[in-house]
């Protein structure tokens, strides 16, 4: 009963626990339940005819215009139809319970009209998972027990049971749908959906009233930090990349489908210095907490790229034959293949995510023993592994080689690790201020070359990577230095197509890409921001956030030829691109 719809047609809703995609046809395409690497119960985003979905639609099919709710994560959809005119609330409820936050595996759809006396179909079509198979119903009063999986699923609803096999029926008033895994909805449907709604909404405005705003680009951060923090799960603190798997990178058939419902450590503290300069620091916490749960289960500090949300790694990659993909585009995968690899950055980013908590005095409580061994450990494996062989920040699955932004993150661990040395371990600071010093010197012999006129992706070689703007942001370079802006206009004119840059041009063993990468263009705008070129930055990001969904949202990819998205969906990293590219790019509010 669904179609599959291009990803800027989709909308976010969540409640940290759990997450859905709205599709602008009224139906849900894509759950994971009871989290956000569980199988799904919806998926007709991967299989349009057998992956199950969730419908609330206008009998003749009609598309709706979605909004979300303003400054909170839940999605009105609005159909009008020649019968009428109906809209959809969807939302997962999330609030304050006892002092504690409500995040119940749930989701609640409020179906009311608003002219006329519309014709709709509603149906729930779930699936057991990666298999297809339909789960056996068993039909109560009010409500729809689906059989088969690890927790009880139940649709309670006040329409007709009869009519949601998705015939036709007229809307004449109010009605409600709570999907709910574990335990049954058993209080009155209406006024518990009408409370529920009321005061998620004033949750999720409440968050954003707390937020840090840069002078610009306003609306579209507080849409990046709330997509933002839908993907923390806080049962451990895990942070995940995105919330789908498979939808491919580019078009083209060219194999890049991945699984992104994982925690990457790199993403993660992306993510949190995002959450950082918006002043919202609450995640960190929850965050060390995953991290020192991690490394307590490896001593040796020989972490995985990622982790499940529950900070296990057994995530053996496997393509799945009989599910043909995002309209078509396979293969689909289930788990990562890159959980073997060594990214040799990941340290650098650890440190970089934990080294705060060290120097802001507002966490206090937080700076213990432990967590300040665990920094200084993470430190030493970064200074040990500099200018070594990994598979880099783009996971290449070719051949290891000494990768210049590992060496980057790694000299950014030792350089960090000094300065909060000097205020909690001064015996040891000069250790890692002559670390850095070298790791510095090395990477800039070695790396920088002249002919091409940039740093380069590789030691002693001339291809080229988007990543190494950051070396603006990072500040290993001063802001005047001619090789930093030699290899911000190096990259840009090199890397870019349209107003889009891609991560890189070379063949990286599934041929060369075709398009954009989202957050690359973030990281120009931030390089030229911090090189004293603002005005350049701000016109680059006018031009970017023209190509955000209707409802704000970014992918992975974009596709400059026709103006599509491609990738899992949302994507963190893109989110965070945007936010630290706003406040960059964005006067002080003092120079107003």
């Amino acid at each position: 009963m669904a179609g599959t719809l291009p990803i800027e047609d989709l909308g976010l809703i969540g409640n940290c626990q759990i997450a859905a995609l709205v599709a602008r046809d009224g139906t849900i395409p894509w759950l994971c339940l009871p989290r956000f690497d569980s199988d799904p119960v919806f998926a007709t985003l991967l299989d349009s005819e057998a992956g199950g979905s969730f419908g609330v639609t206008p009998a003749a099919g009609e598309k709706g215009t979605q909004a979300y709710l303003p400054n909170t994560n839940v999605i009105e959809t609005t159909f009008r139809t020649a019968d009428g005119s109906f809209r959809v609330i969807d939302f997962a409820p999330r609030f304050f319970h006892h002092d504690r936050p409500y995040r119940p595996v749930q989701i609640m759809r409020i179906v009311e009209p608003l002219e006329g006396t519309p014709r709709i179909r509603v149906w729930c079509d779930p699936v057991l998972g990666w298999s297809k198979e339909k789960p056996a119903r068993r039909f109560g009063s009010t409500h729809i027990r689906y059989l088969g999986f690890p927790s009880p699923l139940r649709l309670t609803t006040d329409i007709p049971l009869a009519y949601m096999d998705g015939r036709s029926f007229s809307l004449t008033g109010r009605r409600h749908l709570v999907l709910s895994w574990g335990r049954p909805v058993n209080a009155p449907l209406a006024s518990l959906c009408s409370r529920s709604l009321g005061d998620t909404v004033r949750y999720w405005q409440k968050w954003v009233k707390h937020c840090n705003m840069p002078s610009l680009f306003q609306q579209e951060v507080i849409r990046s930090a709330l997509t933002l923090k839908l993907h923390c799960y806080e049962d451990t603190g895990a942070i995940v990349a995105a919330m789908t798997t498979s939808i491919p990178e580019s078009p083209d058939a060219s194999g890049r489908t991945w699984d992104y419902r994982y925690c990457w450590l790199r993403d993660a503290y992306y993510v949190l210095a995002a959450l950082r300069r918006l002043g919202h620091f609450e995640e960190r916490e929850r965050f060390v907490e995953y991290l020192l749960d991690i490394a307590g289960a490896n001593p040796s500090l020989e972490l995985a790229p990622l982790y499940r949300v529950d900070g296990s790694a057994d995530l053996e990659e496997r393509i799945l034959p009989n599910w043909p993909g995002y309209e078509g585009h396979g293969p689909v995968r289930v788990g990562n293949g890159a959980v073997t690899q060594r990214q040799h950055d990941i340290y650098g980013e650890m440190v970089l995510a934990l080294a705060p908590v060290f120097l802001d005095q507002r966490f206090r409580q937080e700076q213990t023993q432990h967590t300040l061994q665990l920094l200084r450990r993470l430190s030493d494996r970064a200074i040990a592994v500099a200018g070594t062989p990994d598979a880099g920040i783009w996971e290449h699955r070719t051949a290891p080689r000494p990768q210049t932004f590992s060496s980057l993150m790694c000299w950014a661990a030792a350089d960090r690790m000094a300065t909060v040395a000097s205020r909690h371990l001064p015996e040891t600071a000069g250790y890692y201020t002559q670390a850095a010093s070298r790791i510095r010197e090395e990477l800039l012999a070695r790396a920088w070359n002249p002919n091409v006129g940039s740093l380069v992706a590789t030691f002693g070689g001339a291809d080229l990577d988007a990543a190494l703007l950051q070396a603006s942001s990072l500040r290993l370079l001063p802001e005047n230095d001619p090789r930093l802006h030699g290899t911000i206009d190096t990259l840009r004119r090199e890397l870019s197509t349209g107003d889009w840059m891609f991560r890189y041009r070379d063949d990286d063993g599934f041929g060369r890409p075709t398009v954009g990468f989202m957050i690359c263009t973030f990281w120009l705008v931030e390089a030229l921001a911090m090189a004293g070129r603002a005005e350049e930055a701000r016109e680059v990001l006018e031009r970017a956030r023209a190509s955000m969904s209707p409802l704000g949202l970014l992918s992975e990819d974009y596709e400059v030829a026709t103006g599509r998205m491609w990738g899992n969906f949302p994507q963190a990293y893109s989110h965070v691109g945007f936010i630290h590219a706003a406040f960059s790019a964005s006067p002080r509010w003092s120079e107003l």
